[in-house]
């Protein structure tokens, strides 16, 4: 199982909706966004395949906005963070700027914790626990996210080209 993860789209809705073709294109069959959306319509963006998100420190004011647009878009929310049974793997996702909720979910020992927050991808082993940062939407240098292979552990990172004009046939 491929699995497409993204983080720190702060309501860049154009951008994500490229962000999440990518993986699409790459043979994921679900999403995780690690946080930071900014705003329901990227619920709705995810809601192209099974996903799953978690709220950001920019979502705080938004978290009854992005439950309902969670259940009406058929998207599960985490809340600030939680474990994803998927592919046979335990996936821990958490935004990342809460170490309490990091903690909370690395206690749960998932094969994998996702993260954001810090606006910079990244692939460390920490304590036996393989730490994934997709990179960012918004305020970066370069605009990534990534496709995790859950059989070999393949990760690939996709560039996502920061071009607003860029056409696309959305679903």
């Amino acid at each position: 199982m491929r699995l497409g993860i993204l983080s720190d789209t702060h309501d860049e809705l154009v951008r994500t909706r490229l962000a999440v073709q990518l993986p699409r294109d790459a043979g994921a069959e679900a999403l995780i966004h690690c946080g930071d959306l900014a705003s329901p319509q990227i619920v709705e963006a995810l809601s192209v395949m099974p996903s799953w998100f978690v709220l950001g420190n920019h979502d705080a004011d938004m978290v009854p906005a992005h439950q309902r647009a969670a259940f009406a878009f058929g998207v599960v929310c985490l809340a600030w963070g939680d474990i994803v049974e998927v592919g046979g793997h335990r996936v821990g996702v958490v935004h990342g700027h809460m170490a309490i909720d990091v903690r909370r979910v690395l206690a749960e020992q998932p094969t994998f914790l996702l993260s954001g927050h810090t606006h910079f991808a990244s692939d460390t082993m920490v304590d036996g626990v393989r730490r994934i940062n997709p990179g960012a939407l918004h305020r970066a240098d370069e605009f990534t996210v990534a496709v995790l292979d859950l059989v070999t552990g393949r990760l690939q990172r996709l560039v996502v080209p920061n071009n607003p004009d860029t056409q696309m046939d959305f679903p």
